[in-house]
């Protein structure tokens, strides 16, 4: 008693997706993430740009040979 069970959650999940439609509540999901990611990032938290980028392995120069030899097989 005065506890919330599992079929009054279904059926407010189901008024829910039937007022906002799925599109919507995505959005609104997204939207969520997004800003709470700005706060991490403002708090320090969040990962830095910095630590993105260096987590990003650079390609190895490509040799001229094998570029012209992509070109020929053309």
């Amino acid at each position: 008693m005065g506890g919330i069970g599992i079929w009054q959650l279904l059926i407010v999940l189901v008024i829910v997706f039937m007022l906002f439609g799925t599109k919507r509540l995505k959005g609104l999901g997204a939207d969520v993430g997004d800003a709470i990611q700005g706060f991490r990032k403002s708090m320090g938290n969040g990962p830095a740009e910095d630590d993105v980028i260096a987590q990003v392995k650079p390609q190895a120069p490509l040799k001229a040979d094998s570029v012209q030899q992509a070109e020929h097989q053309r």
